[in-house]
Protein backbone atom coordinates (compact mmCIF):
# COMPACT_ATOMS: atom_id res chain seq x y z
CA UNK A 1 0.00 0.00 0.00
CA UNK A 2 1.19 3.20 -0.35
CA UNK A 3 1.88 6.12 1.64
CA UNK A 4 1.58 8.38 -1.03
CA UNK A 5 -1.52 10.40 -0.83
CA UNK A 6 -4.08 9.87 -3.98
CA UNK A 7 -5.30 12.83 -6.24
CA UNK A 8 -8.98 13.69 -6.51
CA UNK A 9 -10.02 13.40 -10.45
CA UNK A 10 -13.11 14.51 -11.75
CA UNK A 11 -13.97 12.29 -14.88
CA UNK A 12 -14.11 13.92 -18.26
CA UNK A 13 -17.03 11.38 -18.89
CA UNK A 14 -19.46 11.70 -16.32
CA UNK A 15 -18.41 14.45 -13.90
CA UNK A 16 -17.66 11.98 -10.92
CA UNK A 17 -15.19 12.97 -8.56
CA UNK A 18 -12.89 10.00 -7.97
CA UNK A 19 -9.63 9.20 -5.97
CA UNK A 20 -7.22 8.25 -7.88
CA UNK A 21 -3.48 6.53 -6.06
CA UNK A 22 -0.25 7.59 -7.11
CA UNK A 23 0.49 4.06 -7.45
CA UNK A 24 -1.59 1.03 -8.29
CA UNK A 25 -1.93 -1.87 -10.20
CA UNK A 26 -3.54 -1.48 -13.15
CA UNK A 27 -5.08 1.72 -14.68
CA UNK A 28 -7.66 3.81 -12.45
CA UNK A 29 -11.21 3.87 -13.81
CA UNK A 30 -14.29 6.05 -12.81
CA UNK A 31 -16.45 4.46 -10.11
CA UNK A 32 -19.68 5.16 -11.78
CA UNK A 33 -18.94 5.12 -15.49
CA UNK A 34 -15.76 2.85 -15.74
CA UNK A 35 -14.14 4.93 -18.32
CA UNK A 36 -10.31 4.91 -17.53
CA UNK A 37 -9.29 8.12 -15.80
CA UNK A 38 -6.12 10.48 -16.73
CA UNK A 39 -3.46 9.50 -14.69
CA UNK A 40 -0.79 12.30 -13.58
CA UNK A 41 1.00 12.44 -10.02
CA UNK A 42 3.98 13.86 -9.13
CA UNK A 43 7.36 11.99 -8.51
CA UNK A 44 10.68 12.62 -6.92
CA UNK A 45 13.50 10.71 -5.98
CA UNK A 46 12.19 9.50 -3.12
CA UNK A 47 8.60 8.37 -4.82
CA UNK A 48 10.02 7.08 -8.53
CA UNK A 49 10.31 4.22 -7.75
CA UNK A 50 6.64 3.08 -7.07
CA UNK A 51 4.95 5.53 -8.96
CA UNK A 52 6.64 5.11 -12.35
CA UNK A 53 9.41 1.96 -12.55
CA UNK A 54 6.95 -0.21 -11.38
CA UNK A 55 3.54 1.24 -13.15
CA UNK A 56 1.60 -1.62 -14.79
CA UNK A 57 1.25 0.70 -17.90
CA UNK A 58 4.20 3.25 -19.79
CA UNK A 59 4.98 6.02 -18.13
CA UNK A 60 5.14 9.39 -20.08
CA UNK A 61 8.26 11.22 -17.92
CA UNK A 62 8.17 14.90 -17.94
CA UNK A 63 11.52 16.20 -16.34
CA UNK A 64 11.07 19.82 -15.19
CA UNK A 65 11.56 23.27 -13.35
CA UNK A 66 9.45 26.04 -12.39
CA UNK A 67 11.99 28.48 -13.60
CA UNK A 68 12.04 27.24 -17.09
CA UNK A 69 9.37 29.11 -19.43
CA UNK A 70 9.55 26.25 -21.77
CA UNK A 71 8.75 23.62 -19.20
CA UNK A 72 5.78 25.61 -17.96
CA UNK A 73 4.35 26.31 -21.71
CA UNK A 74 4.61 22.32 -22.45
CA UNK A 75 2.76 20.84 -19.28
CA UNK A 76 -0.63 21.69 -20.23
CA UNK A 77 0.13 20.13 -23.60
CA UNK A 78 1.39 16.94 -21.40
CA UNK A 79 -1.65 16.74 -19.20
CA UNK A 80 -3.65 17.58 -22.41
CA UNK A 81 -2.52 14.02 -23.56
CA UNK A 82 -2.65 12.09 -20.54
CA UNK A 83 -6.58 12.80 -20.37
CA UNK A 84 -6.59 11.85 -24.17
CA UNK A 85 -4.81 8.62 -23.72
CA UNK A 86 -5.96 7.57 -20.72
CA UNK A 87 -5.62 4.24 -19.46
CA UNK A 88 -2.90 3.92 -21.70
CA UNK A 89 -0.17 6.50 -20.39
CA UNK A 90 0.86 7.27 -16.72
CA UNK A 91 2.20 10.88 -16.62
CA UNK A 92 4.68 11.59 -14.01
CA UNK A 93 6.19 15.17 -13.56
CA UNK A 94 9.38 15.45 -11.52
CA UNK A 95 10.87 19.03 -10.64
CA UNK A 96 14.40 17.82 -11.65
CA UNK A 97 15.50 20.51 -8.50
CA UNK A 98 14.15 18.71 -5.92
CA UNK A 99 14.98 15.46 -7.78
CA UNK A 100 18.47 15.82 -8.60
CA UNK A 101 18.84 11.78 -8.74
CA UNK A 102 16.21 11.24 -11.32
CA UNK A 103 17.77 13.92 -13.34
CA UNK A 104 21.36 12.10 -13.05
CA UNK A 105 19.69 8.73 -13.82
CA UNK A 106 18.02 9.87 -16.93
CA UNK A 107 20.78 12.37 -17.85
CA UNK A 108 19.00 15.55 -18.01
CA UNK A 109 20.93 17.72 -19.78
CA UNK A 110 18.61 20.00 -21.11
CA UNK A 111 14.71 20.71 -19.87
CA UNK A 112 12.17 19.49 -20.30
CA UNK A 113 13.19 16.17 -21.34
CA UNK A 114 10.41 14.20 -21.99
CA UNK A 115 10.69 10.58 -21.73
CA UNK A 116 8.37 7.17 -22.23
CA UNK A 117 9.02 4.25 -19.83
CA UNK A 118 8.12 0.68 -20.66
CA UNK A 119 9.12 -1.40 -17.02
CA UNK A 120 11.28 1.35 -16.26
CA UNK A 121 13.22 1.32 -19.04
CA UNK A 122 13.23 4.25 -21.48
CA UNK A 123 11.50 3.82 -24.73
CA UNK A 124 12.07 7.05 -26.42
CA UNK A 125 12.91 11.08 -25.45
CA UNK A 126 12.43 13.87 -26.71
CA UNK A 127 14.25 17.04 -25.06
CA UNK A 128 12.64 20.41 -25.15
CA UNK A 129 9.18 21.88 -25.60
CA UNK A 130 7.17 21.24 -28.73
CA UNK A 131 3.79 21.81 -29.70
CA UNK A 132 0.56 19.30 -29.40
CA UNK A 133 1.08 18.16 -32.77
CA UNK A 134 4.81 17.38 -32.55
CA UNK A 135 4.17 15.70 -28.98
CA UNK A 136 1.37 13.45 -30.26
CA UNK A 137 2.85 11.50 -33.01
CA UNK A 138 6.04 10.98 -30.67
CA UNK A 139 3.84 10.07 -28.07
CA UNK A 140 1.77 7.10 -30.25
CA UNK A 141 5.13 5.93 -31.35
CA UNK A 142 6.52 5.59 -27.94
CA UNK A 143 2.95 3.95 -27.05
CA UNK A 144 4.03 1.52 -29.89
CA UNK A 145 7.53 0.24 -28.82
CA UNK A 146 6.49 -0.06 -25.11
CA UNK A 147 3.56 -2.16 -25.91
CA UNK A 148 5.80 -4.44 -28.32
CA UNK A 149 8.31 -4.66 -25.72
CA UNK A 150 5.77 -5.63 -23.30
CA UNK A 151 4.48 -8.21 -25.36
CA UNK A 152 8.00 -9.89 -26.06
CA UNK A 153 8.90 -10.36 -22.64
CA UNK A 154 8.54 -13.41 -21.08
CA UNK A 155 5.27 -13.47 -18.45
Amino acid sequence: MSTIPPTIVVCPNCGRKNRVPAAAHGTPRCSNCHRPLPWIVEGNDTTFAEVADQATIPVLVDLWAPWCGPCRSVSPVLESLAREFAGRVKLVKVNVDESPAIAQRFQARGIPLLLVLSGGAAVSEHVGAAPEQVLRPWLEKALEVASTRRAAQPS
